[in-house]
């Protein structure tokens, strides 16, 4: 049987914040040694700020992964909630994480295709999202599922950083 068979997956709730801030922490540490001291201590400081993750459980719609606890999430919040990145009028795809013990299994790239099929479910037609050179890995998925590079963004954290974007086909 196929890994991808033996996990759930789901839409995620307030119910799941302490389990969703957990594996935000966990699938973001590899990037402790990526990053400067000053840069990972701030992106640990927004990995563990429950204000902003129950702000964005109640803006998008989340999708998880459970095995025995949650080990993949993504967030897609829908157009009407610009950012200095995105615009107000595109759906976007935050905080893409898979626990290292789950990855290499398809969980990331099952849950983005969640997001882009309730995307297209909800009248979506643009989704951005933002990704780094830290994220090689995650950038081969978004491209395989054809996301495009749309322009390179100011330094994030001290790192290059792309907007990617994929324009959904309109419904006939």
């Amino acid at each position: 049987m196929n890994i991808i068979e033996t996990l759930t997956f789901r839409e995620g709730t307030q119910d799941d914040h302490a389990s969703l801030m957990q594996l935000g922490i966990v699938s973001y540490a590899q990037f402790s040694t990526e990053l400067t001291e000053d840069n990972w201590n701030k992106l640990n400081t927004n990995l563990n700020d429950k204000k902003a993750l129950t702000a964005l459980i109640e803006m998008s719609k989340v999708f998880v992964c459970e095995a025995e606890t949650i080990v993949g999430m993504a967030y897609l919040v829908p157009k009407g909630n610009p950012t200095v990145i995105f615009e107000s009028d595109w759906a976007y795809i935050r905080m893409v994480g898979v626990d290292p013990k789950y990855r290499g299994r398809g969980i990331a790239k099952k849950l983005t295709q969640m997001c882009i099929e309730y995307a297209k479910q909800t009248g979506e037609k643009t989704i951005a999202l933002h990704t780094s050179e830290m994220m090689n890995d995650a950038r081969h998925i978004y491209e395989s599922l054809g996301f495009q590079q749309s322009k390179e963004l100011v330094p994030i954290l001290g790192r290059k950083y792309w907007l990617y974007k994929l324009e959904l086909a309109k419904e006939d």
